[in-house]
């Protein structure tokens, strides 16, 4: 069985837009391209699972989504790295129009993605890390049984963190960034050595 790590796109890989419609908006954040790179070297799939409810919404369509998805694989190879799949929810419980505004099961924090990816790619999800900069991205992980989850503090990692009560806190493996989280997820979930 292959393992992999799940990336969460916008706050994780790319700047945090809100909604992310035209391709020529994406930015990679630093270190993104290394981080991804790392994954590629350890033999790791390089998997973003993400909710893109603009489509829901009527923001954008497929197309410009897959525009995007396009864009962020050229950046990403700029640095020579690679991501294995995208896998997108597009739906939204309570916003947009049906087919698309419906209670579904691949919107995080709901596993759907991970399952698919699971499925796709012969994944052992118990091997598998999930990296994101939302609660939602974690609780996501934790329900698809990952070995662990880690808390990016870009995007909205540092306000989703301040929410936490200590307690919980102190559970989270938080990292600067998406680079510092593939370092811990490589180290087995182990902070390095100062």
């Amino acid at each position: 069985m292959r393992r992999a790590v799940f990336l969460d796109r916008d706050g994780t890989l790319v700047d945090e837009l809100g909604f992310l419609a035209r391709a020529d908006d994406l930015r990679l954040l630093p270190r993104a391209a290394e981080a991804v790179r790392r994954i590629n070297a350890a033999g790791l799939l390089a998997i973003v699972v993400t909710n893109q409810s603009g489509i829901a919404r009527g923001l954008f369509g497929e197309r410009e989504l897959a525009a995007v998805h396009a864009r962020l694989a050229a950046e990403l190879a700029l640095g020579a790295a690679r991501l294995d799949d995208v896998l997108h929810c597009p739906h939204h419980p309570s916003e947009g129009v049906a087919p698309l505004r419906v209670r579904c099961d691949c919107r995080k924090p709901a596993p759907g993605l991970l399952h698919e990816a699971a499925r796709r790619h012969g994944l052992e999800l118990a091997g598998c890390w999930m990296i994101g900069d939302s609660l939602r991205d974690l609780e996501c992980g934790a329900r698809a049984g990952l070995a662990g989850s880690v808390l990016v503090r870009t995007g909205k990692g540092q306000d989703e963190l301040a929410a936490l009560a200590a307690s919980e806190r102190a559970r989270t493996l938080v990292a600067a960034d998406v680079l510092a989280a593939v370092e811990l997820v490589l180290a087995g979930g182990a902070p390095p050595p100062p």
